[in-house]
């Protein structure tokens, strides 16, 4: 069986949390148009995440917030964006990797992306790279795996079937 030489969900997913990025970096700019609003699911506990304390233990695997009305500071880099927001009417800034995002939602178009949650040897890798880059990092590694097998592979036997014919 020959070895999967593409991967074309690394790339899917790359791709659309290019998405978000490209989202993002378009509202820091511009602001947000018309009715449009961001609902962003993401893993609290992922490596680069960074979110008060409270936040954290109130949030221990995942956390939705929205930008819509208020929200400030929002700073977009090649692997993460930063967000103020208001909780209980304290301003607090968020750090958030786009790998760690589960979910993006625009519901005044109808518009949503939903995303595998990665390994936890994935994530510590991803965490502190570029998502491209993070994603071939990845696959290189996965490939360095693959490259040293475990064990011998089986290999097919070729049967006769007049062995089982009617004579």
């Amino acid at each position: 069986m020959p070895k999967e030489q593409l991967r074309y969900d690394r790339m899917v997913e790359t791709a659309l949390r290019g998405v978000v990025r490209d989202a993002l970096t378009e509202v820091a700019e511009s602001g947000l148009p018309g009715n449009h609003h961001f609902y962003l699911t993401f893993r609290t506990g992922f490596p680069g995440v960074d979110i008060p304390d409270y936040l954290a233990s109130q949030y221990p695997n995942e956390m939705t917030i929205v930008l819509q009305f208020q929200y400030y500071g929002l700073d977009v880099t090649d692997d993460h964006f930063e967000v103020t927001l208001s909780f209980n009417n304290v301003h607090e800034r968020l750090v958030i990797p786009f790998a760690a995002i589960t979910t993006f939602a625009d519901p005044s178009v109808n518009f949503a992306l939903q995303f595998q949650p990665l390994a936890a040897a994935e994530s510590a890798e991803v965490s502190s790279m570029p998502t491209r880059a993070a994603a071939e990092r990845v696959e290189e590694k996965e490939e360095e795996e693959e490259a040293a097998p475990a064990e011998e592979p089986k290999r097919g036997e070729v049967v006769a079937l007049d062995a089982f014919r009617k004579k």
